[in-house]
């Protein structure tokens, strides 16, 4: 695995659940964020003030962003970050025994998904995956 620009967040679940929660009341329930929409979710959340000068957003564009807009964003900016390694790293936070994704192991968390439809979870491990085959 490759160096991070930034360390992942202690709590890959809370993190998620937070940022998801700000997206949502800030943008509505959208299949995709912008990466922009995604660092002024990031500043509402209590990460920003814990963190001190490490920027978790990244993090979340791997999660709520698009692929295309992922690296556009990052491109842009002169960072280089792993859209599906950091996707991987992020899901593996959710699913308590590492990439073994298993759906009911979800609806058994504590984490509110009410506001992901659960194709987008089929997606988004079928997008991870098909990364590999690029």
């Amino acid at each position: 695995m490759s160096e991070f620009c930034t360390p992942l967040p202690e709590d890959r679940k809370k993190y998620i659940k937070d940022l998801g929660s700000i997206l949502v009341d800030d943008y509505g329930k959208k299949k995709f964020y912008k990466p922009e929409e995604i660092k002024k979710a990031n500043q509402k959340t209590s990460w920003s003030n814990i963190s001190g000068a490490i920027d978790y957003s990244c993090w979340g564009m791997a999660v709520f962003s698009s692929h295309e807009d992922f690296d556009s964003y990052h491109k842009a900016s002169g960072e280089i970050c792993d859209y599906a390694e950091m996707k991987q790293a992020m899901l593996e936070g959710i699913s308590s025994g590492g990439f073994n994704f298993v759906i009911p192991e979800l609806s058994d968390t504590e984490i509110d998904l009410s506001w992901l439809d659960i194709g987008d979870i089929f997606q988004a491990v079928g997008e991870f995956f098909s990364s590999f085959l690029d």
